[in-house]
């Protein structure tokens, strides 16, 4: 596999006081990489000071970029838009705030060059992963990914977990085709790049550390919303893939 630069892209969203650690631990990965590399952070939404936190570390540090726009429009289009702006031949993201080791992001590297890969995902789900994180958001996520392959039918056991490489080619197909914006943006990812083909899709290990409350958290409006809302972006990911067949359309 011919590399000659790897880029990942960082969404940030109302994180000023983490955002120069949380960059300044991903650079320190990157530089130890065999590869040269750009990091592009991406700010969802400059409404507050995360945005100039963010610029004065890339001032300091080079080969890094930071991009962004006024309105918060989701974490998947952060991601895309970032993606958009990248040069890699490898692309890929890691979330901000740190839960995820920054440290997976050369596991998943090996993996990806191993493997040949078309798209390697991280997952809690590997047999080596180390997770930590309350037994009521593993119900969720088991039960989620259950629905998630009886519904596409992909062969990856978790589809959700913040760090994913994709080659650049295969952006170059998927992104054009791309909807979602907020929650199930991972799943259309996959699910479209799987149906026109590029299936050499696997799984590596995470190192990841879930801050998450208890019954009251779960059982908030809030997140209420917000598992109602992936579970109707999911849907709609199925309708267009299987009876609009949308995602084939050439056009």
């Amino acid at each position: 596999m011919d590399i000659k630069l790897i880029s990942i892209i960082v969404p940030a969203y109302k994180q000023e006081k983490t955002i120069a650690r949380d960059l300044q631990r991903i650079k320190e990965v990157l530089d130890k990489l065999r590869y040269p590399t750009e990091l592009i952070c991406v700010i969802d939404g400059e409404i507050d000071g995360t945005f100039k936190q963010a610029s004065r570390f890339a001032e300091k540090n080079g080969h890094t970029k930071v991009i962004g726009y006024d309105h918060n429009q989701g974490k998947g289009y952060a991601i895309r838009f970032g993606m958009a702006e990248s040069r890699g031949d490898i692309i890929g993201f890691i979330d901000a705030g740190m839960d995820l080791n920054p440290m997976g992001l050369s596991m998943l590297l090996e993996h990806f060059e191993w493997y040949n890969a078309d798209i390697i995902v991280g997952s809690k789900r590997h047999p080596v992963s180390k997770v930590y994180y309350p037994w009521q958001r593993k119900i969720l996520s088991f039960g989620y990914q259950m629905l998630v392959r009886l519904l596409f039918g992909l062969k990856v056991k978790d589809t959700q977990v913040g760090m994913k490489f994709f080659k650049r080619e295969v952006l170059e197909e998927v992104l054009p085709k791309l909807l979602v914006k907020h929650f199930a943006f991972d799943v259309e990812m996959l699910v479209v790049a799987n149906a026109l083909g590029f299936n050499r899709i696997y799984e590596a290990p995470v190192d990841i550390r879930l801050h998450f409350g208890g019954a009251s958290t779960i059982t908030s409006q809030k997140f209420l919303r917000t598992v109602l809302r992936m579970l109707w972006d999911t849907l709609a990911i199925f309708y267009r893939l299987k009876i609009l067949r949308y995602y084939g359309d050439k056009r």
